[in-house]
């Protein structure tokens, strides 16, 4: 699992005497002394530090701590702590020492008042050593003590299905479904076909199963499916991915890179979408695309456990060291495919789902409101 390591950090901030820097002044409130936040609301390690710096300073004010994705901490040499106003004393196990570094996240997990992330099922997972990224024994006891809270993203209630060429509103189904897999088909030259339309909407590497959905590519274009891909990431999946369409000519359409309005057409003209993901803290994509039809052939992890009812709204499979589940998720999609009743009904019940920020919003201020 990735750590990330920047090589360089922020502009040194500093509250210890003798500094030269200024002490931080908006994350503790001092920029204007007739102000402090009611709740102080953190992201990822970017911001994770200011949890600290009120423990630090001595300001009362609450903190809540969001983690996106874990694995990404923001992991700094220790003599940066001078610089930024770190007492020496933080620098332990019960503070913001990661393995001999300075641990921006772990900062923000230990001192923020409440912590966050953003699926019931991912904040369960980080509390065990395979998801927990070295922080699951610090994360298991923020959940005894009540102060770890799952709170699924949500996507934006105006989100269009499909632009440009292709057509809006699902006024008939079949038809739009149909009318946006010609459009993506002739986009990325692939034979007219009427078997299934898988697509691969994604950052290409490790984390999203990448290699898994190659690796099973074989079975769906030998049961006459076809395969659309789209997105960047390590050259060795990008390349392997390429490879992929130069082997299937006709069955396998390959855009390295990513365009908004081409993704929305492809949500909408597939019939599936591979999100064979290892880790997924929440995800978006698979929300998308059941709101456009398509449904998820998913890892069940994280917050895709959380958003796909499995058999009713896409496929989920229990296992991602190998293509094996992913390949028995894609043989149930291809028999609801051939069941044209079963795949509308899918369709219908995909499409019918709230993935609106009201339900999480008011979750979030449920978390405000017992910190204020």
């Amino acid at each position: 699992m990735r750590i990330a390591r920047e090589g360089r950090g922020p502009t040194p901030i500093c509250a210890s005497r003798g500094c030269r820097s200024p002490p931080p002044k908006w994350p503790a409130g001092l920029g204007d002394p007739s102000w402090t936040p009611a709740v102080l609301h953190l992201n990822d390690w970017p911001t994770a530090m200011a949890a600290g710096y009120l423990e630090w300073l001595g300001i009362r004010a609450p903190s809540v701590m969001t983690i996106h994705n874990l694995a990404f901490q923001g992991l700094f040499p220790r003599d940066r702590l001078a610089g930024l106003g770190v007492p020496e004393a933080a620098f332990s196990l019960n503070g913001i020492e990661f393995h001999g570094q300075l641990s921006y996240l772990k900062a923000g997990v230990y001192y923020a008042s409440h912590v966050t992330t953003v699926s019931e099922t991912y904040a369960r997972e980080i509390t065990r050593s395979e998801y927990g990224c070295g922080l699951h024994g610090l994360l298991e006891g923020r959940a005894r003590e009540g102060k770890l809270t799952g709170i699924l993203n949500g996507i934006e209630d105006d989100w269009e299905l499909a632009t440009g060429d292709a057509v809006r509103a699902p006024v008939d189904r079949e038809a739009w479904k149909g009318a946006n897999a010609e459009a993506v088909r002739k986009s990325f030259g692939l034979a007219v076909s009427k078997g299934p339309l898988f697509a691969i909407i994604s950052r290409l590497v490790h984390q999203k199963g990448v290699d898994l959905s190659i690796e099973a590519a074989d079975e769906i274009i030998a049961a006459g499916g076809q395969i659309i891909a789209t997105g960047s990431g390590e050259k060795r999946f990008e390349d392997a991915i390429l490879d992929l369409g130069r082997r299937h000519p006709g069955a396998v359409g390959v855009n390295i890179g990513f365009d908004d309005g081409e993704a929305r057409r492809i949500f909408a003209g597939s019939d599936f979408l591979l999100m064979p993901s290892r880790f997924e803290p929440c995800g978006l994509t698979q929300m998308y695309a059941q709101k456009s039809g398509s449904l998820p052939i998913a890892h069940r992890t994280g917050g895709l456990a959380d958003t796909i009812e499995d058999g009713k709204t896409g496929f989920l499979f229990n296992n991602a060291d190998s293509a094996d589940a992913l390949t028995r998720a894609v043989r149930r999609a291809t028999a609801a495919f051939a069941s044209r009743g079963r795949l509308d009904a899918m369709r219908r019940r995909a499409m019918s789902r709230d993935f609106a920020w009201t339900r999480p919003a008011g979750r979030y201020g449920a978390v405000y409101q017992s910190l204020a």
